[in-house]
């Protein structure tokens, strides 16, 4: 093999090393194969949109709060034993900080399946903080509402925004009667 042919082969395999490392590295580092996160940001754009036109007094909620955790889908499903599971992202500011899942047990008398959206309001910026630094947070009995679980909206008052998370659970869908956030851990995730 003459000298210019092995330059000629040791230049091509240069370039498809460059190229196949090029596209390795790009594949690492961005995502590529993955739209999770801009589907999750998607549905929260719309369930934002959906929750500001049919129940207006939580864009009052949403001004006054230190940030939102927008779950657009949860989907819960029963038969004695029942089990629930929704992604979402964290809002502050408009902008996409992290994002989380959602996932819920429960035992006892039960039967049938019921999909629903659901904001969190965080009032104050150490809920906000208490929420972005626990490894697993779950929300308790003392949320308050300013959307019921049959979707009907509860006046914001005084005493409810001094709450330091306000939940708007609204959009349900199935046989499985009342949608309740109680016991339901967050988790931050990678989608």
């Amino acid at each position: 093999m003459s000298r210019i042919s092995q330059t000629r082969l040791s230049r091509r395999g240069f370039a498809l090393t460059a190229m196949s490392a090029l596209t390795v590295t790009a594949a690492c580092g961005n995502g590529v194969g993955s739209n999770g996160s801009v589907t999750i940001d998607a549905r929260v754009d719309a369930t934002l949109d959906e929750m500001y036109r049919s129940y207006p007094n939580t864009a009052d909620v949403a001004d006054k709060s230190s940030g939102m955790l927008v779950m657009p889908l949860v989907t819960e499903a029963g038969f004695g034993f029942g089990a629930g599971y929704g992604r979402g992202a964290l809002r502050v500011g408009g902008a996409t900080l992290d994002y989380y899942s959602n996932t819920k047990a429960s035992a006892g008398l039960q039967i049938g399946a019921v999909q629903y959206a659901h904001v969190l309001f965080f009032m104050t910026d150490a809920a906000l903080e208490s929420f972005r630094r626990a490894p697993g947070w779950t929300l308790g009995a003392d949320v308050g509402y300013v959307i019921n679980d049959r979707g009907e909206s509860v006046a914001a008052d005084s005493n409810t925004l001094l709450n330091p998370v306000l939940a708007a659970v609204f959009g349900q869908a199935g046989l499985q009667v009342g949608a309740t956030l109680e016991g339901s851990k967050y988790t931050r995730i990678i989608p």
